[in-house]
């Protein structure tokens, strides 16, 4: 594919691609290329989360609300911190490795997501989660 004019590209593919005017400073791993107005990006949601085990490779301890590992979704990292949905009574509960959970993932800075998308969750290079994504919110 190198050197060659493609007409589109896909899942797989490792395209080069000229963009006129915008730098090469702009560009950050992760950023999606697409016609302006057909995605969206979004700083929360709510997710399925597995947290995974010691013998997993995963965490050794629970953890509480608020807790900010770093999230990878499709070829992006970003910090998000996790909360326990509104419908929660109990905030001051903990999640332990090898629990699956839902939780309100905020994002530091906004990602293009949608429902039914996953993702792992990462901290001290070790895989401590993996979730799904059932809910946007705007």
């Amino acid at each position: 594919m190198y050197h060659k004019e493609l007409e589109s590209a896909q899942g797989g593919d490792t395209p080069g691609i000229l963009l006129r005017g915008i730098k090469r400073e702009q560009v950050k791993r992760g950023m999606i290329l697409a016609k302006p107005g057909s995605v969206k990006a979004y700083k929360k949601f709510l997710a399925s989360i597995y947290i995974t085990t010691k013998e997993e490779g995963g965490r050794h301890t629970p953890f509480s609300e608020n807790y900010s590992p770093q999230m990878y979704i499709r070829t992006s990292n970003v910090n998000v911190t996790l909360k326990f949905p509104e419908t929660e009574e109990d905030h001051s509960k903990q999640v332990a490795p090898g629990d699956n959970v839902e939780m309100v993932c905020e994002l530091l800075s906004p990602v293009v997501v949608e429902v039914g998308q996953r993702f792992n969750l990462r901290e001290s290079g070790k895989t401590v989660g993996t979730g799904m994504i059932t809910r946007v919110y705007e």
